[in-house]
Formats: C-alpha cells, sequence, structure tokens
C-alpha cells in the first residue's frame, strides 16, 4: 500500500514530497520527473509565474543509480523565488526590512471562491496568508513529481497514461471524436490546449483571448485514460475499496476541480437503460464488451477496458478585476486582494489528474498484487491473469474497436 505525503507553502524554500510502499528496481530519474514537472507548466492562457518559477528537482532518498530501493522515495522541489520571500515566509521570527514592507502587509480581503476565509475561521488567523501558501495549486508541483513516479511503476507492468483536454469554457470537443493514446502525449504537448482536436483547439484559444480582455477567467474538462489495467482493482465489497469512489476523490482533491465522472458519466442520467451498459459478446480471444460507457470500472472494480476519468474544473477565483469582498480588520466592503494569475489553467489540470490517477493506480495495483520488487509485483500480476479460466478472460480491447463495435451494433 502506498502512502503520499506532500509539505511546503507556495513561496517557501521548497516543497517536499514522500512516496512509501513502492517495490525496489523502478527505473526513476530526474529527467523523467522534471519533465513532467515542465508539462504541469504547459497551456495557452497561464500567467507570468509559470515563466520566472523555476522547480529545482532534488532526489533526496529512496533510489540508488536510477532504480528505487523499496524505502520510501523522498523529493525536494526548490523553489528558485524564494529568495524574494526569505523574509515574508522565513520559518524564524524575523525583522521585516523595507524591501518585504509590501509582500509582508497583511491579507485581510479574504478571496472568494479561496480557501481564505474559511481557513482564517478554522486555524484562527487574522489575515489569509498562512492559509493561501498551502492552499495554492503551488503545491500540484509535488503531486505531479510523485505521479511521475506511480507513472514509472505502472509503466513497468504495461499500464500507461494520457491526460488531454476536452472544454474550455463552453468550447468543447464534438462527441464521438478520436481518444488520444500515450503515444500521442508529445503531440498533445505541443497543443497549446493539450487539445486532440485542432480545430476546437484554436477555438479555446479564441475563447482564451476574449476572457483576456474582459479580465475574466475560464475553466474547463479534462480526461484522463489509462490503458493496460487488468481486470480486478479495486473491490465491491466495502465502499472505500472501489476503485471509482477512490479514483473519484483523489481527482476531486485537486486545487479548483469541482466534479469527477467515470466513463460517460452524467450522461449516462439522460438515457435509458438499453442504451447505457457495456453489453458483452463472444470474441475468438475472449469475452468482449460492445462499448465503454461505463469508463474502464463496474461494480467498483477495473474492467481491463480503458479507464477514462474525467474532471471539471472552475474558472480560477482570482479574477483580474476583482471580486466583492469585505476587509476583516474594518469590516468595510472592498475588493479582493489580487495577484498575478492565469486566464485558464486547465491543461495544467490535465496533467495534473494524470499525476493523481496515477497515484492511486498504483495503490491499486500493489493492493492486489504486492512485491517487495518489480519483478515480484509482475510476476504476481502474470500469475493472477493466467490463472482466470478461459472462459471468463476477457479480449483486449483498444476505445476505437470498442466504440466501432458500439457503432456496428
Amino acid at each position: 500500500m502506498l502512502r503520499v505525503l506532500t509539505a511546503g507553502e507556495s513561496h517557501g524554500p521548497e516543497l517536499i514530497a514522500v512516496m512509501e510502499g513502492l517495490p525496489s528496481g523502478v527505473p526513476i530519474s530526474s529527467e523523467a520527473i522534471q519533465a513532467d514537472l515542465a508539462r504541469r507548466k504547459l497551456g495557452y492562457g497561464r500567467g507570468s509565474r509559470m515563466k520566472f518559477e523555476q522547480d529545482e528537482l532534488t532526489i533526496s532518498g529512496g533510489v540508488r543509480h536510477g532504480r528505487t530501493l523499496g524505502s520510501p522515495v523522498a523529493l525536494r522541489i526548490g523553489n528558485t523565488e524564494w529568495p524574494k520571500w526569505v523574509e515574508v515566509m522565513n520559518p524564524e521570527p524575523v525583522e521585516i526590512t523595507e524591501k518585504s514592507r509590501g509582500r509582508s502587509a497583511p491579507l485581510t480581503r479574504p478571496r472568494p471562491g479561496h480557501a481564505d476565509l474559511v481557513g482564517m475561521q478554522k486555524y484562527d488567523f487574522d489575515e489569509a496568508r498562512p492559509i493561501l501558501e498551502r492552499a495554492s495549486a503551488r503545491e500540484t508541483a509535488a503531486r505531479v513529481a510523485l505521479g511521475a513516479v506511480a507513472r514509472s511503476f505502472l509503466g513497468e507492468l504495461g499500464i500507461r497514461l494520457v491526460s488531454h483536454t476536452l472544454s474550455i469554457g463552453p468550447v468543447q470537443v464534438p462527441e464521438g471524436r478520436a481518444l488520444p493514446t500515450p503515444d500521442d502525449v508529445d503531440v498533445l504537448d505541443a497543443d497549446p490546449l493539450r487539445c486532440f482536436d485542432a480545430e476546437t483547439s484554436a477555438r479555446m484559444v479564441d475563447e482564451i483571448d476574449d476572457a483576456r480582455k474582459a479580465g475574466d477567467t475560464l475553466g474547463g474538462i479534462v480526461e484522463v485514460l489509462a490503458y493496460g489495467l487488468p481486470p480486478g482493482l479495486g473491490s465491491h465489497v466495502h465502499w472505500d475499496r472501489r476503485l471509482d469512489g477512490r479514483l473519484a476523490q483523489a481527482v476531486m482533491s485537486i486545487q479548483a476541480i469541482k466534479g469527477v465522472e467515470i466513463g460517460d458519466g452524467f450522461e449516462t442520467t439522460r438515457r435509458r437503460g438499453s442504451a447505457a451498459h457495456d453489453e458483452l459478446f463472444a470474441a475468438d480471444d475472449g469475452i468482449t464488451r460492445s462499448s465503454d460507457r461505463a469508463g474502464g470500472t463496474e461494480g467498483g472494480m477495473s474492467t481491463g477496458t480503458v479507464l477514462r476519468v474525467r474532471a471539471g474544473m472552475k474558472p480560477i477565483a482570482t479574477v483580474p478585476h476583482s471580486l466583492r469582498t469585505i476587509d476583516v480588520a474594518t469590516g468595510d466592503a472592498a475588493t479582493a486582494h489580487h495577484q498575478r494569475s492565469d486566464i485558464s489553467a486547465v491543461p495544467a489540470a490535465g496533467v495534473v489528474a494524470e499525476a493523481m490517477v496515477a497515484i492511486e493506480l498504483a495503490n491499486a495495483v500493489l493492493e492486489k498484487f504486492g512485491g517487495d520488487s518489480i519483478g515480484e509485483t509482475r510476476r504476481n500480476l502474470e500469475s493472477y491473469l493466467a490463472a482466470i479460466p478461459a472462459e471468463l478472460r476477457t479480449a483486449p480491447a483498444s476505445e476505437a474497436a470498442l466504440i466501432a463495435h458500439d457503432e456496428r451494433s
């Protein structure tokens, strides 16, 4: 079982990420983790912070000569902006000099849509700085780094992931368009919105430009796809062991995510039962499903088809023209504090969601197959698949094959 922890503040010296429970022998490289950290900064509509804030990665423990040791993996992500914040965010009591006077001013105008006000109430602070520093989406850099580690583990077992953007504001990819595969990651990352449909991507860019001119922000929907999963991850026997529920919680925990669906999700509620489920058919190489409307899970367990997890991100709450609020120091009406922000961070949300799905899938794999080394985990997986009776085996099918089957039927 994996245990994952992150620590650190947005403008602190570094973020710290720890993953315990990974088997030995998993290939880990700074370059691969750094590449995913760079992907987190992608996307048209991002703010200036993505340009000057660099992620200085250090692997501090759990890895030797490019392979995990079976001990906790510890990562540090240094913040190159720390020298500017060393007085404001210093863990020791320090005197604030003139150069830091502006940055250290109490933030007494809580921002609507953020953790500011509720955090001040809960943790007994009279200003928002102690809350927003940890609540910031900067923390997702640590999650993405750990997600890269989890993806490396999954890759050793033939499980691969990819994420893409489905919508920005009202602009969305038409239903029925081809889905990307893990081989399309470079193509996706080269697109300004990480969208697999070029025509839709161009309209998304226009929508972001319009929002920027209006001093506003945009949300959207991303989708994570996992290929190569075995059937049987998760369980139907208890609520907290259901794979779809655990994936939903993991993805919902990402800052600004307000909704999660598996497969066709809410669209399924508008169909009749006869058109909402995946019928079973006999094929030459095993049982196959007529479609993948369930999105790769049934009864809280993976089916072996393509896993599809969608997440809806709300428009960024730090709106350039500033929302109305109250100055809690005076009780007067005010406008919310505004620091530089993105117009849209939806493409980055896809990368973060990909990381969270990878972490949760890695956890589910280890719960099912165990193993102190990657070789042992692989042998356990292979033995499990080989032991499934021939009459119960399901045929491997790509999403494209399932869609084609669905259209024929």
